[in-house]
C-alpha cells in the first residue's frame, strides 16, 4: 500500500504527467514527414522508468525551480537518452532486436529512419534548451546548453559508447571501466541533476546553490550514474530477457567487459553498494529537500519502488 507521500505516488505522478509533456513536445505524427516523426515518438514514448528526467525533477524539487522549466530540461535529457538507444541498438553498434520489451526502431521501421531518429531527437533537444527560457541568468542558460552538449559528445556519452565498441574482447582494468562508464553512462545522468537545479538558481525562481553545492550534486550523479552501470551488469548477467525489456546477456556474447565480467557477482554488488554510500553521502549537507534525490539512489541501486 502507498501512501501520498510516498516514492512510489510520487514517481509513478512524475512518469504520467511527463509522458504527456514528451507527447506534447515531440513532432506530432501528422506533421511531415510523417513517417520520421512517427518513428521518434515510437522510440521516446510509452517506455523506459525515465530516471532520468526524474532526477532532473527531484533536483529541482530541491532548489525550488519552477517545475515547467524542469519540463524542458528533463526533456532534453530524456531525447538525448533516447537517441542514444535507438543508435546503440542498430547493426553497426550493438545490433539489438529488443527495446523495453518491443522492435528496436531499425527492426519496427529501417536502419535508415532510425539513423534519422537519433538525429531528430538530439537537434530537437538543443531546440527546446534554447527557445524556453529555463533561466533568467542568460549567461547561466548558455552554460546549460554547454552542459548538456558536453555530457553528449566525445567527451561524454558518445566517447563513452566509442571506447566501448574499441573494447569488445579486452580485459579491462577497473579504472579504465570507471573512465569508460563515466562517460557513456554517467555523464547524462550528471547532467539531468545538474540541470533540474540550475532550473532554480535565478532570483524568484528558487535557491541558487553555490559551487560547493553544485560539486556536491556532480559527485552525487557520478557516484549515482556508476552505480546504475554496475547494476545494469549485474542484471544483464542475473535476469531474463522478458523481466529486462532487453536482450539478456547481450554484454556476455558480444564479449564486452562488464563489472561482473571483471569483478564477479558479488564484488560487484559489493561495490553498488558501496556508490550508493558514496551517493547518500554526497547530499548529507542538504536535507529533507534532498529527500527524492536519496530514494532515487535507492531506487538506482535495488530497482524496485
Amino acid at each position: 500500500m502507498t501512501t501520498p507521500d510516498s516514492f512510489q505516488t510520487w514517481s509513478s505522478a512524475h512518469q504520467a504527467r511527463f509522458e504527456n509533456v514528451l507527447r506534447r513536445l515531440l513532432p506530432q505524427p501528422d506533421i511531415a514527414p510523417q513517417r520520421l516523426h512517427d518513428a521518434m515518438r515510437y522510440s521516446v514514448l510509452d517506455g523506459g522508468k525515465r530516471v532520468r528526467p526524474l532526477l532532473a525533477f527531484a533536483a529541482g524539487e530541491l532548489v525550488g525551480a519552477d517545475i515547467a522549466r524542469v519540463d524542458i530540461a528533463a526533456t532534453a535529457v530524456e531525447l538525448i537518452h533516447a537517441y542514444s538507444l535507438v543508435h546503440d541498438d542498430m547493426p553497426c553498434m550493438d545490433n539489438d532486436v529488443l527495446r523495453r520489451g518491443r522492435p528496436t526502431c531499425h527492426v519496427e521501421y529501417d536502419e535508415a529512419t532510425a539513423l534519422l531518429v537519433g538525429d531528430s531527437l538530439q537537434s530537437l533537444a538543443f531546440q527546446l534548451l534554447a527557445e524556453h527560457t529555463l533561466n533568467n541568468d542568460a549567461a547561466l542558460q548558455l552554460d546549460m546548453v554547454k552542459l548538456l552538449a558536453s555530457a553528449s559528445g566525445s567527451r561524454g556519452m558518445a566517447g563513452g559508447q566509442a571506447i566501448d565498441l574499441d573494447s569488445v574482447g579486452k580485459q579491462l582494468s577497473l579504472p579504465e571501466l570507471e573512465f569508460m562508464h563515466i562517460h557513456k553512462t554517467g555523464a547524462l545522468i550528471r547532467a539531468a541533476v545538474l540541470l533540474g537545479a540550475q532550473c532554480g538558481s535565478d532570483k524568484g525562481r528558487g535557491v541558487a546553490l553555490d559551487e560547493a553545492q553544485l560539486g556536491r550534486l556532480h559527485h552525487f550523479g557520478k557516484c549515482a550514474g556508476l552505480a546504475f552501470q554496475v547494476v545494469d551488469d549485474v542484471l544483464d548477467s542475473e535476469a531474463d530477457t522478458a523481466t529486462l525489456g532487453k536482450t539478456a546477456g547481450k554484454d556476455a556474447k558480444q564479449d564486452k567487459p562488464t563489472y561482473v565480467t571483471l569483478l564477479g557477482v558479488q564484488a560487484a554488488k559489493k561495490m553498488a553498494a558501496e556508490l550508493h554510500r558514496d551517493a547518500l553521502d554526497a547530499l548529507s549537507g542538504f536535507g529533507a529537500g534532498a529527500r527524492r534525490l536519496r530514494e532515487l539512489a535507492d531506487f538506482i541501486v535495488l530497482r524496485k519502488f
